[in-house]
């Protein structure tokens, strides 16, 4: 990983992600950035894998976003 822009700002994006969905008590282990999106040359942020969940945390995740609206 590098120290350009671009990934500091995926870099604040996965915190400021797991901070809020921590503030629901709910964790996604494989939350992470996604490193075959260094692979390529575009400019703008890596991507953010949100990566796999079990149903609990799933529904857990739907109730916190209907609760945000």
């Amino acid at each position: 990983m590098s120290d350009h822009a671009a990934d500091r700002e995926a870099i604040e994006a996965l915190t400021q992600l797991r901070a809020a969905l921590a503030a629901h008590g709910i964790t996604l282990p494989s939350l992470d950035l996604h490193l075959p999106s260094y692979a390529s040359t575009y400019r703008t942020p890596p991507l953010l894998a949100l990566g796999n969940c079990n149903v609990d945390t799933a529904t857990r995740l739907a109730a916190a976003l209907r609760v945000a609206r």
